[in-house]
């Protein structure tokens, strides 16, 4: 386990969306990315991130009439608690925003674990 604080872990989300390309960035819409310390109890316990929303691909005219933005939570203990050191948190921060933030784009997990993000 890696004892991280709050700050320092949401400095990390923070970095590894700024490794997204802008471009792909500039096309995420109506969506937030939420630090929590623990998934949701209806969640198994030792789940990384988690996309609730519409994917891009599944939104048509009915969206826009004043959805709720998506949202992405990362769970911190989950993260902490796999992690042996703090260099392997900070990548797996990131190995995690950024396969959540695929979903946003509609790429489901086989396709994420093919391409080396699962």
């Amino acid at each position: 386990m890696v004892e991280m604080s709050l700050e320092d872990f949401e400095i990390a989300v923070g970095e590894a969306l700024d490794l997204i390309p802008q471009d792909l960035m500039d096309q995420v819409d109506n969506c937030v990315i939420l630090v929590e310390e623990e998934p949701p109890d209806d969640v198994p316990s030792d789940t990384l991130g988690l996309y609730d929303g519409t994917p891009l691909t599944e939104r048509d005219g009915w969206w826009a009439g004043g959805s709720l933005p998506d949202r992405i939570f990362i769970f911190r203990g989950p993260l902490s608690r796999m992690c042996e050191d703090t260099e392997d948190l900070i990548e797996e921060i990131t190995v995690t925003v950024i396969h959540e933030i695929a979903h946003h784009f509609g790429i489901e997990d086989d396709r994420l674990h093919e391409l080396g993000w699962g």
